[in-house]
């Protein structure tokens, strides 16, 4: 094994010990001196490349976001062709269904976007910025397949769903009254339920001359 080799071998292993301590306790309970002692890393070795906690913290989050974003690219090519409902809900699902999978990953995920140090909210955009492109191309072309009502444009449309889509997982949890389903199935169904309202909303729709109900 040649020293280049070894160094990535090294560089790896300290990686895959940051992503278990913060992908199961988050960045406040996490110390390098708690990484080092629980994966069997010397501090020599840990210091020689990494320098300190958000250094391995941002390595860990661009990791979760570069493998999410491949991940959604690869689910995405299977959504062409689908009624517009059933592709916005399928695309909302994805980031989910990586996260059953990736469950450390999410703590990671969630914690840089919900709970971000303020001193990396920054840095943390810019590693985000990838997948948020990504997202608005899609949502950008589903909106062509929508018919819109006449005073929302299409502009007005991607930007309410891409907000849409940022909270989408908390407003399912909730949805489903606080409960993480574990039934991949029953959250896909519950996505639909949510989505019908979102897109179409609750109240129908006085007739003309009705009288509309009253608040």
């Amino acid at each position: 094994m040649t020293q280049k080799e070894r160094q990535e071998r090294s560089k790896e292993e300290i990686c895959q010990a940051a992503m278990e301590e913060f992908g199961t306790l988050g960045y406040d309970k996490v110390t390098m001196e708690r990484i080092c002692g629980n994966h069997g890393i010397s501090k020599g070795m840990m210091y020689h490349y990494y320098s300190n906690k958000d250094e391995l913290f941002l390595l860990c989050v661009e990791r979760t976001f570069t493998d999410l974003k491949s991940h959604v690219e690869r689910g995405m090519k299977v959504l062409d062709g689908q009624a517009f409902l059933n592709a916005i809900k399928d695309f909302f699902m994805l980031r989910e269904s990586y996260f059953q999978l990736h469950p450390r990953e999410r703590v990671i995920f969630e914690d840089a976007l919900l709970h971000p140090p303020k001193h990396l909210v920054e840095r943390i955009q810019e590693l985000r910025g990838p997948i948020r492109e990504l997202n608005r191309q899609f949502i950008r072309q589903i909106v062509k397949k929508m018919p819109l009502r006449p005073e929302v444009d299409p502009q007005m449309a991607a930007r309410y769903l891409e907000s849409v889509e940022y909270f989408f997982q908390s407003v399912m949890r909730n949805y489903q009254g606080g409960r993480v389903e574990a039934d991949l199935h029953t959250m896909f169904e519950t996505a639909g339920e949510i989505l019908d309202m979102v897109l179409f909303g609750i109240m129908r729709q006085s007739e003309p001359g009705e009288q509309p109900p009253s608040a």
